[in-house]
């Protein structure tokens, strides 16, 4: 059952966790250091990975012992420190810089990392399934252009425009890092 405001609300979520306005930079110098980046083949591989985790992520939980409120109040817990260093500006954790950009950088970890697959987990305990596919495939569809026109951006938005950007969505996140944990642990301490 296709709902809007889920739609919307996971959309946001997703494109704030993936920070691909904020990994501009990243791309920038990736693209830089190689001269070509595979924008279609990096983001139909992260599109894969995401939906590939959001069916068989819950499972593999399952088989370590931990429920999805856990992992949900968990998540949140990192989506809050990721908002954090969105907000402040500040980098408490940080995957060194991929030496080229072949899709194995870009796909994952950058588009598809451990926040991402933390927040998948996280909302599914909290949307439907279709509703997130749907806003998977939106954040891919945003990926693929700006990874297509990241110099533009570059040259349009400025660092300062990056920075606002990107502080914004970090408010974004840290509320909803407040939200999954609320929900989530009640169900935890019934």
């Amino acid at each position: 059952m296709l709902n809007l405001k889920e739609i919307i609300t996971a959309t946001v979520v997703l494109f704030a966790v993936i920070d691909i306005i904020g990994n501009v930079p990243i791309v920038i110098s990736l693209r830089q250091k190689v001269g070509h980046i595979q924008s279609g083949k990096a983001s139909i591989i992260a599109a894969i990975i995401m939906i590939i985790f959001l069916f068989i992520g819950e499972e593999i939980l399952n088989l370590i012992g931990i429920d999805i409120n856990s992992f949900a109040v968990a998540g949140s817990i990192i989506i809050f420190f990721l908002s954090l260093e969105m907000i402040l500006g500040i980098t408490l954790y940080k995957d060194e810089q991929p030496e080229t950009a072949s899709v194995v950088p870009l796909a994952f970890p950058l588009i598809a990392g451990a926040g991402t697959m933390t927040s998948l987990l996280s909302l599914r305990a909290e949307y439907h399934m279709i509703n997130i596919i749907v806003a998977i495939i939106i954040n891919v569809i945003i990926v693929y252009i700006i990874l297509k026109s990241s110099s533009f951006l570059e040259k349009l938005l400025g660092k300062s425009g990056l920075n606002i950007i990107r502080k914004v969505f970090g408010i974004v996140l840290l509320a909803m890092a407040v939200k999954l944990f609320a929900s989530n642990i009640g169900q935890i301490i019934k």
